[in-house]
This record gives structure tokens, C-alpha cells and sequence, in this order.
């Protein structure tokens, strides 16, 4: 089985990229972020027609996250637990049956935190600990759990092209990291770094000629519970994607996996 996430800047400025990528791939299971789009304006025939199932948890003009699945939906879960006054659609779950049992994939966009001395960078700790809790209760469940998508942190100075750039900006700062590094410590591993030690990124800034120069950042990640991580076989990032016509300036990273 092949997992996707992909960050897609806009659905509607990016639905011929999607199309052509899901035809030319045919992943199983792909999570999307920051689609900018409701619910019922997103563009459900022309994906449907690839033989997807699709759900969505979408936002006007910002965020937005969405599943799209060959295999049918047991169950949807729509919004991080924890805060009723936070409006933002930064998380959808799906669980689909598969031969042994289950899997359960979480899509989420994790907040930018930037400006640091604004009040979206305590947004984007307090999301955290609240993502913290919700890890917790799908850990006690003991099922192949994949948490992915665009988790707006540099997890070490090898996620960067130049790390030293980037240090005190909210992706890559200590108190991010250390909420980060409690993902890990409670049991979740990061797929890339679970089968390779080499420099990978995800994220290539429009400005500054970043894809030209290779100037990127790894911020799109497959975290995976111990069920999980027993079953991957691989990770790959689809680099080229970012050189098509009218990328995002995110890429495709997809694990696989023996389900």
C-alpha cells in the first residue's frame, strides 16, 4: 500500500498538477493540505472519475485538508480534539479495512507559527500539545497508525539547506522542536530517517531561485506508530514534481507499506 501527503497550495490553481500526478501514480491513500477551498467547492468529479474516494475538511481562502482513497471509508474524523473555539481545518482522519485489519491515516497541516512574537506561534505549541494527546489515544489503540502532511517543522540541521538561515524562525527553533521530539519519544517514528541518513527535502521556496539552487527544507513528514513502522518498506519524495508547470512549492513524499 502506498501513502501519500502533499501540501497542494490551492486546489483549484493545482487540480491539473493533482490529476496528472494521481494518474501517472496511483497511490492508494493520498492526504492533501492547504486546499483553500469549502467543502462543497471542491472538485469532487474530476478526482472521483480517477476511481477515489474523497473527503474533505476544507476552509475559505485558507487551510483546508482533504483524503482521497481507493479503498472505501470506514470512518471520518474532521478537526484536532481539545480547543471548541478553533475554527481552523487543520486535520482529517481516515480508517479503511485491509487484509490483516485496519489502518488509520491522519492528514494534518501543523500551524506556521510565524511571526514568532505574534500570537501564532503559542497557537502553534498549544495545537501541538493537543496533537500530543490525540497521538496518545490512537498509540493505546495498537493499530498501524500513519500521522503525515505538512508539519511545518526542520526536525535537524539536515532537513535544511542551510540550517543556520532558518534557526529562530518557527519551523526550527527549540521550543518546536522539543514538541517535536515528543512525538518521537512517544513512540512515533519518522519514515525518511527510519531508511535513510541522507539530506531530503520537501519544500522549495518560490523566491530566490530556491529550486534552481536546491535551497530546500523537509517539512512534510510520515510519522508512524510502532504497528506501522513495523509494515514500511520505503519512503520516496517525488522531487521532480516541483520542476512541472505551475507546481506547489511542496512536493508529493509517499511510504510504502505491506498492508
Amino acid at each position: 500500500m502506498r501513502i501519500a501527503t502533499w501540501n497542494i497550495n490551492g486546489i483549484k490553481a493545482r487540480l491539473e498538477l493533482l490529476l496528472t500526478w494521481l494518474a501517472q501514480e496511483k497511490p492508494d491513500i493520498v492526504v492533501l493540505q492547504e486546499i483553500k477551498s469549502v467543502d462543497e467547492g471542491f472538485p469532487r468529479a474530476e478526482i472521483e472519475a480517477l476511481g477515489y474516494n474523497l473527503e474533505t475538511h476544507g476552509q475559505k481562502s485558507w487551510n483546508g485538508v482533504a483524503i482521497l482513497s481507493l479503498l472505501p471509508f470506514d470512518e471520518v474524523t474532521r478537526g484536532l480534539p481539545g480547543d471548541d473555539s478553533d475554527e481552523q481545518a487543520r486535520l482529517i482522519e481516515g480508517v479503511f479495512s485491509v487484509e490483516t485489519g485496519v489502518v488509520r491515516v491522519c492528514g494534518i497541516y501543523l500551524p506556521n507559527g510565524n511571526p514568532v512574537d505574534s500570537e501564532k506561534f503559542p497557537y502553534k505549541l498549544a495545537w501541538m500539545r493537543r496533537l500530543e494527546a490525540f497521538v496518545a489515544d490512537r498509540l493505546a489503540l495498537e493499530e498501524p497508525f500513519v500521522l503525515l502532511g505538512d508539519f511545518n517543522l526542520i526536525p535537524a540541521p539536515i532537513d535544511a539547506h542551510d540550517p543556520e538561515a532558518w534557526w529562530g524562525d518557527a519551523l526550527y527553533r527549540p521550543e518546536s522542536l522539543e514538541r517535536f521530539r515528543t512525538l518521537s519519544n512517544m513512540g512515533m517514528t519518522d519514515a525518511l530517517r527510519a531508511t535513510t541518513e541522507e539530506a531530503a527535502y520537501t519544500f522549495w521556496d518560490f523566491q530566490a531561485g530556491a529550486w534552481r539552487r536546491n535551497a530546500g527544507i523537509r517539512i512534510d513528514h510520515l510519522m508512524l506508530s510502532p504497528q506501522a513502522a513495523d509494515l514500511l518498506d520505503g519512503v520516496t519524495i517525488h522531487k521532480d514534481v516541483r520542476g512541472w508547470d505551475k507546481p506547489s512549492d511542496h512536493v508529493p513524499v509517499e511510504g510504502q507499506f505491506r498492508l
